[in-house]
């Protein structure tokens, strides 16, 4: 969904694939915190909710006309 939105708002972005075993992760864990994915950073903003994620990107690059 995360990527749908990005997509949606013509936001371009650098997709980072990450290994399948959680604990092998550790660049995903310096970032945020934790293992999961997605995680988005967007200058100082780390966010790692993928709700958040996307309620961020609708507030802070709205879909241009």
């Amino acid at each position: 969904m995360v990527r749908e939105i990005l997509s949606n708002h013509q936001i371009e972005y650098e997709k980072i694939d990450v290994p399948w075993p959680h604990h092998l992760r550790k660049e995903v864990y310096e970032m945020s915190g934790q293992t999961t994915v997605p995680v988005l950073v967007d200058g100082d903003v780390v966010l790692d909710d993928e709700y958040e994620i996307i309620d961020y990107l609708k507030k802070t690059y709205p879909i241009l006309s």
